[in-house]
């Protein structure tokens, strides 16, 4: 009974989260008349939302956009991040923990605070309007430093000793022998820095100012308050649904390895 009553509670938690957001892809198939409506079977499907969206923004190119920039910024802080994290846990020199504690007082400070700064910068060096000014800021992430740095202090000293006594370099311990058995952080560290970029909307709006350049998030927020979707809750439906894919499915397939890192990493809870 106690199982019974368990696992109903559960499922009424999941039936509560998962509805909205199923009412929201079943609202960008209906008529518009129908949307407001709480069932989620229409028996007027149309896709009219989508060719609306199709229609009215470049939302193809906005999407290939947001995947560069995204998937790059995400291969640099994988790279540089991996590497920081490495020294930090692996080596020993003057200053780490020094080097450490800085990098641990950067994730208190808030993205306002280095919003100006960082768009000066930008603008001195002439890259507004240009993919730079998306990938440059994000290229290193304090938090995917801490990560790899918790989830390198476990891995076994002999194992690394071995490596190095067979005459492997540093950069080679770390590419050869210890990302291969840091998949769950790699995964992790790779799908929070996919999501953070793949959503940002601030930075985009104040760095980009040409629609062929624009990432999804930025054209579609453009496309929703500035009176371009013309009111339809379905069109704008259709664009959030086409915003939220791309991450639903980057987590679901890699959420096995996300839940294992949380749980070797220190941080879970």
């Amino acid at each position: 009974m106690k199982k019974f009553i368990f696992y109903t509670i559960l499922i009424l938690g999941a039936v509560v989260f998962l509805y909205p957001f199923l009412w929201m892809l079943a609202g960008t198939f209906k008529p518009e008349i129908e949307i407001p409506n709480l069932n989620l079977i229409s028996h007027h499907l149309t896709l009219q939302s989508y060719k609306n969206v199709f229609f009215k923004i470049p939302i193809l190119r906005s999407f290939l956009n947001s995947v560069f920039v995204s998937v790059s910024v995400t291969s640099s802080v994988l790279f540089f991040g991996s590497m920081v994290g490495y020294a930090l846990a692996r080596l020993n020199f003057r200053g780490k923990n020094l080097i450490f504690t800085i990098i641990l007082f950067t994730m208190m400070v808030p993205f306002q605070i280095t919003l100006i700064p960082n768009y000066i910068l930008m603008t001195k060096f002439h890259f507004t309007d240009t993919y730079w000014a998306l990938i440059l800021p994000g290229m290193l992430s304090a938090f995917g430093i801490l990560l790899f740095t918790q989830f390198f202090k476990g891995i076994p000293n002999e194992l690394l000793d071995a490596a190095r006594i067979d005459g492997c370099s540093e950069y080679s311990v770390l590419f050869k022998i210890v990302w291969p058995l840091s998949k769950p952080v790699i995964v992790t560290v790779g799908i929070l820095t996919f999501m953070a970029n793949w959503n940002s909307v601030l930075w985009p709006l104040i760095v980009i100012r040409q629609r062929a350049l624009m990432t999804m998030p930025q054209l579609v927020t453009i496309f929703v308050v500035g009176g371009q979707a013309e009111g339809q809750l379905g069109t704008k439906l259709a664009a959030a649904t086409l915003l939220a894919i791309p991450v639903v499915l980057l987590y679901s397939f890699f959420q096995k390895y996300f839940i294992e890192s949380m749980a070797t990493s220190g941080l879970k809870g």
